[in-house]
């Protein structure tokens, strides 16, 4: 399976993820309810974050760079990381429910970039050959994590 595939399946995966954390953000009534899920989205954004970067974004660095693109990225990455570290120092449920709200929202906008810019270009700039070698490369590496 090539990587794009499988980055685009856990896409949807976490398309599913904010759209729970949307619905039910507005219920939650303390502030370590959101910050547990601000946690747990944290911690599954990083793993996903760094596949991306290891697999897709580094072959592919020097031609976001041409398009302009890379240093939005790197933007992007940045702006989700602070959203949620600053849910976890947040002590006003207010602030946290805002907080993790934003987070939300800048991973579906990255998220969309990806899917409109990365990954299209993945298709056309890597050989086909080269996506399944990477695909594998995700493979090995979740075994890794799971042990």
């Amino acid at each position: 399976m090539k990587i794009t595939d499988i980055l685009l399946a856990e896409h949807l995966v976490f398309h599913h993820i904010f759209d729970h954390i949307e619905r039910e953000l507005p219920k939650l009534r303390t502030l370590a309810e959101i910050k547990t899920l601000a946690r747990l989205l944290e911690h599954l954004l990083q793993d996903h974050s760094q596949t991306e970067d290891d697999l897709v974004l580094a072959p592919l660095e020097h031609c976001l760079e041409q398009i302009g693109q890379r240093d939005s990225f790197q933007l992007e990455h940045q702006e989700i990381d602070v959203s949620l570290t600053r849910v976890s120092q947040a002590k006003q449920l207010a602030e946290a429910r805002r907080l993790l709200q934003r987070a939300v929202a800048y991973s579906r906008k990255h998220f969309d970039h990806e899917e409109r810019i990365v990954f299209p270009l993945g298709e056309e700039v890597l050989k086909e050959e080269t996506l399944r070698e990477l695909g594998r490369d995700w493979i090995k590496q979740r075994e890794r994590r799971s042990r």
